[in-house]
């Protein structure tokens, strides 16, 4: 793993998956990612673009063609972004610490709400999705959120009080979830230290 201000790049190989991951808080919305799954890839982007991260992803899987496990990359690929945003944030100082952000996408309504507390706790409510979107199993979108919260510190929260199609659904999750990242990872102006009446997180 290596750090350089605030961008942090992870190397991790396990017998399931090699994965590796480039991340920059400050970014514009760059992206490069292949992580076998096309959706996965598609939901990743979003995230980068409307958080303003630049993302790149490199990961190959343990399939003797080369495809991505969906379950083993959905978790793995969560590890590494939530090590990154770890090594990114550095120490934490100086930052907003909470973001929240509602996005709609036609019929849907997302809202994300994000603490960077260090104490990592997923809450997680959408209406029904359909099982697959592509050959991506939904049920793996909290596996991959719990994932990052546990490596990166995060108390997230999503909710989706109504929306009808699984592809909207999601789509408006991983925007609102960017765009809350964005606002907690920003640096506050008012605060030079860190954001804890407790003096630390």
């Amino acid at each position: 793993m290596t750090s350089d201000g605030r961008f942090f790049e992870v190397e991790r190989t396990t017998r399931e998956t090699s994965i590796r991951l480039k991340f920059t808080l400050d970014g514009t919305g760059r992206t490069d990612i292949t992580s076998g799954i096309p959706f996965l890839d598609h939901m990743l982007t979003l995230f980068a673009v409307h958080g303003f991260f630049d993302l790149e992803i490199q990961a190959t899987g343990d399939h003797a063609d080369d495809r991505m496990d969906c379950h083993h990359a959905a978790e793995d690929l969560g590890i590494c972004l939530g090590k990154a945003l770890e090594g990114a944030l550095g120490d934490r100082k100086g930052i907003r610490r909470y973001g929240e952000a509602s996005v709609p996408m036609d019929e849907t309504l997302a809202h994300v709400a994000l603490d960077l507390s260090r104490r990592p706790f997923l809450v997680y409510h959408t209406p029904k999705l359909i099982e697959r979107l592509g050959r991506f199993e939904t049920e793996l979108v909290p596996e991959f959120l719990r994932a990052f919260c546990q490596h990166g510190g995060v108390t997230l929260h999503v909710g989706v009080p109504y929306g009808e199609n699984s592809h909207h659904i999601l789509e408006a999750v991983f925007k609102a979830f960017g765009r809350a990242l964005d606002q907690a990872a920003a640096p506050d102006p008012r605060r030079a230290g860190v954001p804890s009446s407790k003096g630390s997180l």
